[in-house]
Formats: C-alpha cells, sequence, structure tokens
C-alpha cells in the first residue's frame, strides 16, 4: 500500500501565495511564537478568513517539521483531501431520505477522527462536519487510520460548533448532541428528519454553551459502572443506529 506522508511548505512568502491562490489546500499553520501579530496581520486575517487552524510554536517544534530550512517563521502542512464549503453542500443535498451528518466538536486524536472517517463512509453518513479550533487535522496519520475512506464523503471545515449548529438547524437539520447524562436513550430517539449528531471530545466532551444550542440530546446506555466510551466508538454506533432505521423504513 502507497504510504501517504505529511506535506508541509514553508517561509513567508511561499504561505501568503496559498493562503491567496488556494486556501481549502491549507490544513493547518505553525508560527514561531516570537514573531509580532501586528507585522503578520495579512497572513493572520486571511488564516481567520479561510478557518484555518493555528498554532504558535517555539523555532525547535518548527524545525522538526521541515528541518533547518529558511522557514522565517512560518510553515504549513496541506491537506491530503479536500474539503467541501457547507453552503455550496447544502445546494446539492437531497434532504428527502432524512440523512444524517457527523459534527465533532474538538476531535484531537488523529487516530480517533480517522476512525469516525472510516465508519461514517461506511455507515452512508452524508458528510463529516469538523471544527477549525481545537480539531485534529486531517494528516498522514487520520488518512492511515480511515483506511483511505477520508477523502469519499465531503467533509467540511466550519468555525465552530455555535455556528456549525446554527447553519444546521437553519438548513433543517436537527442537532441532537450525544451526552452521557442525557434523559433520553438513542433507543427512545426518533430519526424522522434530516439530523447531524454531535460528537464531543475526547477529554471534556461537549461544551456546555455549546450544548445548550442544541436541539436534542441522547445518550449510549451503559451497564458496569462504564462512564463513557472512546469517541470514534460512539461515532459509530449512531451512525449504525441511524442506517438500521434507515433500512428498516426502506
Amino acid at each position: 500500500m502507497h504510504t501517504i506522508k505529511n506535506i508541509y511548505i514553508y517561509g513567508r512568502k511561499p504561505i501568503l501565495e496559498a493562503l491567496q491562490q488556494r486556501p481549502e489546500e491549507i490544513e493547518k499553520i505553525f508560527i514561531k511564537n516570537s514573531i509580532q501579530p501586528s507585522s503578520i496581520s495579512e497572513i493572520t486575517d486571511l488564516i481567520s478568513e479561510n478557518l484555518i487552524p493555528i498554532s504558535k510554536v517555539p523555532q525547535i517544534k518548527i524545525e522538526n517539521l521541515v528541518g533547518r530550512v529558511n522557514d522565517q517563521g512560518f510553515v504549513a502542512l496541506l491537506s491530503i483531501v479536500k474539503y467541501t464549503d457547507l453552503y455550496e453542500w447544502f445546494e446539492t443535498l437531497d434532504q428527502s431520505n432524512n440523512p444524517a451528518v457527523l459534527l465533532l466538536d474538538r476531535i484531537e486524536d488523529p487516530h480517533n477522527l480517522g476512525a469516525i472517517l472510516r465508519t461514517a463512509a461506511a455507515a452512508g453518513i452524508s458528510a463529516v462536519l469538523v471544527s477549525g479550533q481545537g480539531q485534529a487535522p486531517v494528516n498522514a496519520t487520520v488518512f492511515k487510520t480511515s483506511a483511505g475512506t477520508a477523502g469519499r464523503i465531503p467533509i467540511i471545515r466550519v468555525h465552530d460548533s455555535n455556528q456549525a449548529i446554527k447553519d444546521l438547524t437553519a438548513a433543517g437539520f436537527e442537532v441532537v448532541a450525544l451526552a452521557g447524562n442525557a434523559e433520553k436513550t438513542i433507543w427512545e430517539k426518533e430519526f424522522t428528519k434530516p439530523i447531524a449528531f454531535l460528537i464531543g471530545s475526547e477529554g471534556s466532551g461537549i461544551d456546555k454553551n455549546v450544548l445548550k444550542k442544541c436541539n436534542d440530546t441522547i445518550n449510549l446506555p451503559m451497564v458496569n459502572d462504564v462512564e463513557s466510551l472512546n469517541a470514534s466508538v460512539s461515532a459509530a454506533l449512531v451512525s449504525y443506529e441511524w442506517k438500521r432505521r434507515q433500512l428498516k423504513l426502506g
């Protein structure tokens, strides 16, 4: 099997040109932490405009990524997959069969993200939405863990979960959060309209302010004092329960 490797570009001018001409190809940007923000406002404005994650790091981190080169304090990780624009995707989506999407809230482990993408593709999930902040990049590890399925369904980068919930709700989706303290179980939930399952961070779960904006919350019933499941396992269970209901209705 061909090995997928992370691809980086470096230097202020090459990264500025990439931001201006092909921002959808940039996964994440690393900037040396000693660089003053006021001196790079043109770059940071484009980063913000295109929802690209940014990390301010020491020089040693930059050298670990690209070696000792004339990096000028800038390194960009290029995307392995091409992101889909949310609003363009809405225009092409057929909602007649009540599609489902996964909205990922700060999934930090690339292995979890890769496993989620693989499950989503296998279960027929229509798209996976990932936050531009606090989210694992779709890098070589994600692609390998997904077994090459990462590009088979739309991956949509959103600014944050709050805005995504607002956009999904306006487009007719019911946003349902997977929360351990929810009163309703997944077995009791009816899937009668387009649905977005919100999956939270491995460590901190779903932010309370984000949770308040969801239309509903559900839990996965557990016994033997098990408090929670891995994020990718939770995503797999809700995806296939949705799939089972779809097949039953069909």
